[in-house]
């Protein structure tokens, strides 16, 4: 018997889940959500959480929000600074694993049930071929998984980062747009909830379509992507087009991403946005994007995508890699 502690670490909020794993038989003990902010560092919300009950875990894994580096990160819009040996011996958990919160979602991509994804191009997976991931939420999100020994093992990688490229004059005028705003424009400017609304904002400037007087007073007390997102799949047109060209860009990134990675084990869509958009994911815009690479067309035509709708998998992540010992 094995109990075991996961955790999704975000900057707005933290969840928290404790298991008891008797060989294929799990058992959730406990589970919480907390507001990420209300507390100093990690190390006293996860003492918070392990006060309120008698089990102590023999393992952990954490999701963090950042690269980690020899088993150390820093979370900037928390101010956190995450180390594994501090975490094992305050909390006097024997061992401790942390990981890159996006990496955690990989890893629990692997063992999501088919119900928690929708395909987008169903194609044959092939066994122990790499997989690759992206994902866009507050930022974009992207890994690869590799067949190492006996197993997956996560890539990190920061392909988010990498710098936007235009493919037609709408996208030059943005890429144009947001080059008065920023010193340099990443594709997570343009493919994440921020990047969303920095198209609209370039529409708006560029005098596409008016912008709507209910459109407005929704955005003066909501969050303004996912406004935006609403309106766009309820058929405003300014907020139509601005959804049409991030999942053009969206499908277009995870095409780069394809070709560079040549996933043949499958791509998958993974991230908050997603799910919560998927009518116009799964409407064709995301596909044609994803497949428009010229000579490469029959190659992209021959990968398996997909959407993943589970909104825990970054948890379900942590937890099935610490019931690994990994």
């Amino acid at each position: 018997m094995s109990i075991i502690l996961g955790a999704d670490v975000g900057g707005t909020k933290t969840l928290v889940q404790l298991w008891e794993v008797v060989g294929s038989d799990w058992h959730l003990l406990r589970s919480q959500k907390y507001a990420s902010r209300e507390f100093a560092d990690l190390t006293a919300l996860l003492q918070d959480f392990l006060s309120q009950g008698s089990v102590w875990p023999q393992r952990a894994c954490l999701g963090i929000p950042g690269p980690v580096i020899d088993q150390t990160a820093q979370v900037t819009n928390l101010g956190w600074r995450v180390s594994a040996q501090e975490l094992q011996e305050t909390l006097r958990i024997p061992c401790v694993t942390l990981l890159n919160d996006f990496a955690a979602v990989a890893y629990g991509s692997l063992v999501l049930p088919p119900s928690d994804i929708v395909v987008l191009q169903d194609r044959p997976r092939r066994s122990q071929a790499p997989i690759a991931l992206l994902g866009a939420g507050t930022g974009l999100g992207e890994a690869l998984m590799l067949w190492q020994g006996d197993r997956y093992r996560v890539l990190p990688i920061e392909g988010g980062h990498t710098d936007f490229p235009p493919r037609n004059e709408l996208e030059i005028g943005l890429l144009r747009y947001l080059w008065q705003r920023y010193e340099r424009v990443s594709v997570e400017r343009v493919v994440s909830g921020p990047g969303l609304v920095n198209i609209y904002e370039y529409l708006k400037h560029i005098e596409f379509a008016p912008e709507a007087a209910d459109v407005q007073a929704a955005m003066a007390s909501g969050d303004t992507a996912a406004v935006i997102s609403r309106f766009g799949m309820a058929g405003d047109p300014l907020c139509a087009q601005a959804l049409n060209m991030f999942v053009a860009a969206y499908g277009a990134e995870a095409g780069n991403l394809a070709l560079k990675s040549l996933p043949l084990g499958g791509i998958l869509i993974a991230g908050g946005i997603a799910a919560k958009i998927l009518p116009k994911m799964t409407d064709g815009t995301f596909l044609t994007h994803f497949l428009d690479k010229g000579r490469f067309r029959p190659l992209m035509e021959q990968l398996f995508v997909a959407v993943i709708t589970n909104p825990e998998v970054g948890l379900l992540g942590t937890i099935h890699l610490a019931a690994q010992g990994s």
